[in-house]
């Protein structure tokens, strides 16, 4: 293919660059303010890498070792930096492979733009050489998706891609741009996109909810937040500290919520959830307010509706009309950005402590405590817990790191004992729950966030899905953490089989390689640890080495993840052991 020249047309006060579409989908993410892209080169997205290789000063390409990497990458890297991510594939199988990212993303609000290549226009519905209908798969996944067949569709169409991809609840966008599409010129002029018609990203609470909801707040003698998310998405964790701090309220977090208030600030009662906390769920059906900022009474969180906080009355911060009275009916709904909302509420509440029934979520977590909690991080037990390994991160990271957890036994201990000081630090895979998210989201969130350091917590199944990332991070020398809790099964699943199918461990045991000679093997430098007295000073070494580190360490086969409420039951059943 020849170079194409650009030309110059000018047309009254307005200037116009006479360009290919493949040119143009690169002008069109540098008006945008993307400087990185994660991806995998293939046929029908050839003329874009293509020019994207005379960009090589302004645009950096990430080459992952599967397109489900890429998306989970810039996953990471959105979560961390607010801005959004971009992956590019091929079409076809490169497309396809990109759906399990796009479903986290929408399930998790990670605002992402995928752009995918595609056969050209007069091939399409034909059964062509790497045809896939990607729009129409990936509609249930996406926020918006569009087909591209006309070079000069590309500006307005990339406009309101990144538009809709980050504004009101953020979520994933997917272009998928046909070949000759890619090849043909267009007069390229770019605005980007400040609406779309009959779409309100951010709708507002009126004064009445307002003042209702203040009203019941004042009232209230036993109140209680729950918040997700929402809050960091929108910015609004100064807003929240605000919040409880004048009403006293303690305060629960899901897990994608976690560390949008310090973890040890007073008011922070812990987790809720399937594994969350004691006090917190079980203080969920005692409370006679539940106020619910930024979350979606996510089935994990609420366990069975039928039992959910049928005492309290509900409050519900959302910014998704959709999520209001979707699975519990609340008395009242403050629609909006939690960061306008809870600034807009704060001078009509009362200044109060609720000083016995913050008393109620102590007694709560010192029963947890003992039955539960001092076990985890300070076993007496001969092996490793993974517990331990995770107040040993806290210690050696100062509460600082961003950890990025898997999915499994290790992400729900993590999740729990890991400390943090600054918000946007827990990343995970919350509503989709994909093993193999944490090797290439830590390299996006490193990526994102290059001055903080970045720890992957993850199992030993969930690494093996994904253990080919492991190049991305040898040739580019991103300096992630990897840390492998090695319990050679797979934790969870494991679990419920010891608990609810009488030990029968189906397809769960897993005979593993060895994890520090593959890690060495990508010039990663690598240890082991499997007896407590060497744990301290491995960690110690892992967060302090200048650059990549892989730590594996063998903890307890068959510990489980306590306090745990059963499948369909309800968060009063919540059980310690």
């Amino acid at each position: 293919m020849e170079t194409l020249k650009v030309e110059k047309k000018t047309k009254g006060a307005s200037e116009k660059l006479r360009i290919s579409g493949a040119e143009a989908v690169i002008h069109c993410l540098l008006a945008e303010g993307v400087d990185l892209i994660y991806g995998y080169p293939g046929g029908a997205i050839m003329p874009v890498y293509d020019e994207l290789y005379k960009f090589q000063d302004k645009l950096t390409h990430i080459l992952t070792r599967h397109e489900q990497g890429a998306t989970h990458a810039a996953q990471g890297y959105a979560r961390v930096s607010g801005r959004v991510g971009v992956a590019m594939a091929t079409s076809g199988p490169g497309a396809t492979n990109l759906v399990t990212g796009l479903a986290d993303a929408q399930i998790d609000s990670t605002p992402m733009v995928c752009i995918t290549g595609q056969v050209p226009r007069h091939l399409l519905g034909s059964d062509a050489f790497q045809e896939t209908d990607i729009v129409g798969i990936s509609t249930p996944v996406t926020k918006w998706n569009y087909q591209i067949t006309k070079a000069e569709e590309i500006p307005a169409i990339f406009a309101k891609a990144f538009y809709i991809a980050k504004s009101g609840r953020p979520g994933p966008v997917l272009i998928d741009i046909t070949k000759n599409a890619q090849f043909d010129e267009l007069d390229f002029e770019y605005s980007k996109c400040t609406g779309v018609r009959s779409y309100k990203p951010v709708p507002k609470a009126d004064e009445s909810a307002l003042k209702s909801a203040a009203d019941l707040i004042n009232a209230a003698k036993k109140p209680y937040i729950v918040w997700g998310q929402g809050v960091i998405l929108g910015e609004a964790e100064n807003e929240l500290k605000a919040f409880i701090e004048k009403t006293g309220i303690p305060a629960a977090w899901t897990i994608m919520g976690e560390s949008a208030i310090d973890t040890d600030h007073p008011l922070n009662v812990g987790m809720v959830g399937m594994h969350g906390n004691y006090g917190p769920n079980v203080l969920t059906n005692e409370c006679d307010l539940l106020l619910a900022i930024g979350m979606r009474f996510d089935d994990r969180v609420t366990g069975n509706l039928e039992t959910y906080a049928k005492q309290a009355k509900i409050v519900h911060f959302e910014i998704d009309p959709a999520e209001i009275n979707k699975n519990v009916e609340v008395d009242v709904a403050l629609l909006g950005n939690a960061k306008d909302t809870l600034a807009r509420i704060l001078p009509l509440v009362d200044e109060k402590s609720h000083p016995e029934w913050r008393e109620e979520f102590d007694k709560k977590h010192k029963e947890e405590f003992e039955a539960v909690i001092k076990n985890d991080i300070h076993p007496t037990k001969p092996g490793l817990t993974m517990g331990e390994v995770i107040e040993e991160v806290n210690k050696a990271s100062e509460h600082k790191a961003v950890i990025v957890t898997d999915v499994g036994q290790h992400q729900m201990i993590a999740c729990r004992y890991a400390k943090f000081k600054q918000s946007k630090s827990n990343i995970t895979s919350g509503g989709l729950g994909t093993m193999g998210f944490a090797l290439p989201a830590a390299i996006g969130a490193k990526q994102g966030a290059p001055e903080r350091e970045v720890v992957a917590v993850i199992g030993d199944g969930g690494y093996q899905m994904t253990i080919q990332e492991l190049g991305v991070i040898f040739q580019h020398q991103i300096a992630v953490k990897i840390l492998v809790l090695n319990n050679d099964f797979l934790g969870m699943v494991r679990q419920w089989q010891q608990l609810f199918f009488d030990k029968r461990y189906a397809s769960t045991v897993m005979t593993n390689p060895d994890f520090v000679k593959i890690a060495e093997g990508y010039h990663i430098k690598a240890n082991r640890v499997s007896e407590r007295k060497d744990l301290e000073k491995a960690v110690q070494e892992m967060i302090a080495f200048d650059g990549p580190y892989f730590l594996e360490v063998k903890v307890e086969k068959e510990d489980n993840v306590f306090p745990m409420i059963p499948s369909g039951a309800s968060v009063s059943d919540i059980r310690l052991k």
